[in-house]
């Protein structure tokens, strides 16, 4: 990577990079029949999902290339404006996977992209879905393979899971725990997804010593899919996979947070 670019962007890239790769590596090991198969996401087969990484991960390199005079949004406010354009993000999954074989989709994985010299983590970038700066730029594209590396392990789970790099997967976990504060900003309940980061959101009486009356925690993968829309959240909390306690701890009605 060009020495122009902050260590910061530069740690972020390669946390990027090296998920992408495991991604690429994880799908090679695949026979080819099963790219037919449905995935985890309702109404995507494994092929189709492989397109969207593949998309994902061309658009990553092309986005750091532009360059935008306005100012930036944040990494909860850019993630949120997935919604509007669902329709147009799911004719482009399809149509990339559409025009290439499987293991086609899978090399483009690992064609590797390099930094501009003049972008360093503050520059504002053009993305698709509004000016955001380049080191938020390579944090939301973390978040997106590091769920959708979840999302194939969910989608064979007699097979071993896709692997996740720690920086990746801390990487994203912290982020979307960040969109919750944003979504639901207060200090009224602690969450904990260990190791990687405790918050403080939702409105209410603030907590200042000893134990917080109000604790959720959970694991890192349960989080992804909390965050995410792929598990609700009553459910994991029966089903043990989340702690709560105190009375405003059920985070129901401000999850998920990117979906």
């Amino acid at each position: 990577m060009a020495a122009s670019a902050s260590a910061r962007l530069a740690a972020a890239v390669d946390a990027y990079t090296t998920q992408v790769v495991a991604l690429a590596d994880w799908f090679a090991e695949l026979p080819p029949a099963t790219f037919i198969a449905p995935s985890a996401l309702p109404g995507w087969d494994l092929r189709t999902l492989l397109g969207h990484i593949v998309l994902i991960h061309e658009g990553f390199g092309r986005i750091l290339n532009t360059h935008s005079t306005q100012p930036p949004l944040s990494p909860h406010r850019y993630v949120a404006r997935y919604r509007q354009d669902v329709d147009a993000i799911a004719d482009s999954t399809r149509a990339t996977a559409s025009e290439h074989t499987a293991a086609q989709l899978a090399d483009r994985l690992r064609r590797p992209v390099a930094v501009p010299e003049d972008v360093t983590e503050r520059t504002v970038l053009a993305a698709p879905r509004g000016p955001v700066t380049a080191l938020d730029w390579v944090t939301t594209r973390i978040v997106d393979v590091v769920v959708h590396a979840d999302d194939l392990s969910r989608t064979f789970p007699d097979r071993d899971p896709v692997p996740t790099p720690r920086p990746a997967l801390a990487t994203a976990v912290r982020t979307l725990a960040e969109a919750l504060t944003a979504r639901a900003p207060g200090r009224s309940v602690e969450v904990r997804v260990p190791p990687f980061v405790a918050v403080q959101a939702v409105a209410g009486p603030r907590h200042t010593r000893g134990t917080p009356p109000n604790v959720v925690e959970t694991d890192p993968v349960t989080w992804l899919r909390l965050a995410t829309g792929r598990a609700a959240f009553a459910a994991e909390v029966a089903a043990g996979r989340v702690n709560a306690t105190g009375p405003r701890s059920d985070l129901s009605s401000h999850l998920p947070v990117l979906s």
